[in-house]
């Protein structure tokens, strides 16, 4: 994370799939003091308790975690609530993230989203869109003229060989792209 960050990362979530969350909160731990140092928004996915015990800026929820006003209500006004479902806006998410646009290792069941879905779903809502599944260097022009506000990335990063300058080269594209 700090070399993902040193390299520009401008979002960290963490997103541990079979952790407890006792687990979560201790990793969480770990991780916000390095991100409060650059002044990066971190995120729990999915665990909205983990979240609140350990101090993080938000949760992402999913369809079919937590809902999102349970987890506004849990964590505060304050807390970033992301959202990975079309009705994000209304439930009171602060971004969304759609995907996949890419079919992808990490989320194995979600359902692909084409470039035409994604620029329909970005200029249906307000807040800000992140895309989600299968985004590196390479595959990033699907986000081209989508109106998208970000990328969402795992492998692309963390498991290149130098990460700062994965990221540097992934902030890169994204710039070129967006």
């Amino acid at each position: 994370v700090e070399e993902a960050l040193g390299g520009g990362a401008t979002f960290v979530q963490l997103r541990e799939k079979h952790a407890s969350t006792e687990e979560i909160v201790e990793l969480a731990q770990t991780i916000i003091p390095i991100c409060r140092a650059h002044r990066v928004p971190f995120l729990i996915d999915d665990d909205v308790e983990a979240a609140k015990l350990a101090g993080a800026d938000g949760v992402h929820v999913g369809q079919s975690d937590t809902a999102c006003a349970e987890a506004r209500r849990i964590l505060g006004p304050d807390a970033i609530v992301g959202v990975s479902a079309q009705t994000a806006e209304e439930a009171g998410a602060d971004y969304l993230g759609v995907g996949a646009l890419i079919p992808t290792p990490t989320k194995p069941d979600a359902v692909d989203v084409t470039k035409d879905e994604l620029a329909r779903i970005c200029s249906a809502v307000s807040i800000p869109v992140v895309g989600i599944g299968g985004l590196h260097a390479g595959t990033l022009d699907v986000l081209a003229d989508t109106g998208v506000d970000g990328a969402a990335v795992v492998s692309a990063i963390f498991a290149a060989d130098d990460i700062p300058a994965a990221t540097r080269a992934l902030a890169a594209e994204i710039d070129r792209v967006l």
